[in-house]
């Protein structure tokens, strides 16, 4: 049988490979982006600097309670939408694309965010030095077996679990169901959020994990059927941002979300030149 035959047969096809090389090719462009996920050399909380000057971060930054207070010289060569920044301006947290975030300085970008009261503030920054030394993204070419039928069990109600980060602090993570697939005959299962949109989301470790692929990776199945059936594609998943900057703050895999079985499948490691 020819492999266009068995992919067919496995549920694959050429058309299947095809869609997934376009997906592996946006996602290397998307990662090498002046302001993807290499690009941040900052993630600095406020709560770590009480006088409000951070080193290497330009401006005054202070806690305001519901929002930021940044105060801005002339020198300090901030820019606030568009505009040149002297004087004090009160910002909440950036939700939109980083290079349309509000505050800049030269092409560097200041992101205000916020996680369960605490503020930071992100500082991405295109010339830095893990952007330039990024060659690609290794991952395993397209196979039919890992892409799985599965089902969606949703909860009664969100639950929330603390799981450590990739900066060693422990946060609260959203899980909205879990979803059930099937290897190899054993059933196996993902806890996962269900995002605004009704796509899922799963942090995953498998046997692969810290060995021939990344310590944990993401999977972000698409909205399930109103019968729970979903689409639960291995091919496809992600590496953490955390896999290209160690300023990213993670969730580790939640309890029960390290799979027994290896998953030698999608993205498995940041290849730098």
């Amino acid at each position: 049988m020819s492999t266009d035959a068995q992919q067919q047969e496995q549920g694959g096809g050429p058309d299947a490979a095809r869609d997934w090389q376009r997906w592996h090719e946006g996602r290397v462009v998307a990662v090498a982006a002046p302001y993807g996920p290499l690009s941040l050399t900052g993630t600095h909380w406020l709560s770590d600097y009480p006088e409000g000057r951070i080193p290497a971060v330009p401006g005054h930054w202070r806690d305001g309670g519901d929002e930021v207070v940044l105060t801005a010289a002339a020198e300090d060569g901030i820019v606030i939408d568009g505009k040149p920044l002297t004087g004090e301006i009160r910002l909440g947290a950036d939700r939109g694309p980083i290079d349309d975030s509000r505050v800049a300085q030269g092409q560097r970008r200041l992101v205000v965010l916020r996680r369960e009261g605490l503020w930071a503030v992100r500082d991405f920054d295109p010339g830095s030095a893990a952007r330039h030394a990024f060659s690609t993204i290794e991952a395993t070419p397209y196979d039919p077996r890992w892409a799985l039928p599965g089902t969606f069990r949703p909860y009664d109600g969100e639950r929330t679990v603390r799981v450590a980060n990739a900066d060693g602090a422990e946060r609260g993570l959203g899980l909205g169901g879990e979803i059930a697939f099937t290897v190899d005959g054993d059933e196996h299962t993902l806890q996962v959020a269900v995002e605004p949109d009704g796509s899922l989301w799963a942090v995953f470790a498998d046997a692969t994990s810290g060995n021939s692929s990344y310590r944990f990776r993401f999977l972000r199945p698409g909205a399930p059927a109103a019968d729970g059936r979903v689409d639960v594609d291995f091919n496809r998943a992600l590496l953490p941002p955390c896999a290209f900057a160690d300023h990213f703050i993670c969730p580790f895999p939640p309890p029960g979300n390290t799979l027994t079985a290896a998953v030698p499948a999608g993205e498995r490691n940041r290849i730098d030149a």
